[in-house]
């Protein structure tokens, strides 16, 4: 069966927003007067500002909603976002989305990301054009590891799944990814720290590894 449609992560695939995330959240904790350990913030990875938001409210008792603290964190980010002059596209990525839309694949969005965030990121880069269609984690009922949002992106593709395939980064996205039953490429870079590749079909750290034509023996 051929490959068809591609579903993309987002975040740590197609641009490195986790330290302007990073820097927004430990802002907003800041704010907040509370003391988030590494350990906690690596859980964390994948995961919608809603559910860390959520996450943080349960744990240190906050007389807040998940709205007010995202409001905060979400205020940083995008300083940081268009005012951070090393933030650009991860290395190869752009050349992977024009090698498989120059080949008729169909590729999806289906990030954790705000829609908000995922617009951001499309303007700025101009990847409008390549995508079918955009997923934000954050208008669904369940996030990663859960598979809804790749179940929805195969429908949206209007392709069976055996000819799909997901990239992701994440540990909570590659479950994702192996929960849904659709092929699961891990991209390993030197930002993905404290990540497992068990549950992913193939694991990458160049993304010309996984044009088309080497592809052909996968599916």
């Amino acid at each position: 069966m051929p490959l068809k449609a591609v579903l993309f992560d987002m975040d740590g695939v197609i641009v490195d927003t986790e330290p302007l995330h990073r820097r927004a959240y430990f802002q907003m904790f800041k704010d907040l007067n509370i003391e988030v350990s590494e350990e906690l913030y690596t859980s964390f990875t994948g995961a919608s500002t809603k559910k860390v938001c959520n996450t943080v409210i349960e744990k240190f008792q906050l007389q807040k909603s998940h709205e007010e603290l995202a409001f905060i964190k979400r205020k940083y980010f995008k300083d940081y976002f268009y005012n951070d002059a090393d933030f650009h596209l991860i290395t190869g990525v752009r050349n992977l989305i024009e090698n498989y839309f120059a080949n008729g694949i169909k590729l999806l969005l289906a990030s954790s990301a705000s829609m908000t965030t995922i617009n951001m990121v499309f303007e700025k880069f101009e990847l409008e054009k390549y995508f079918i269609g955009k997923i934000s984690g954050a208008d669904l009922k369940e996030s990663k590891p859960h598979p809804e949002i790749f179940l929805l992106a195969s429908e949206i593709a209007d392709e069976p799944k055996e000819n799909c395939m997901i990239i992701e980064d994440s540990t909570n996205g590659i479950i994702a990814a192996h929960s849904a039953g659709i092929f699961c490429t891990a991209y390993k870079s030197e930002h993905s720290v404290g990540q497992n590749y068990e549950k992913a079909n193939l694991v990458i750290s160049d993304f010309s590894e996984i044009e088309v034509e080497k592809m052909k023996n996968c599916f």
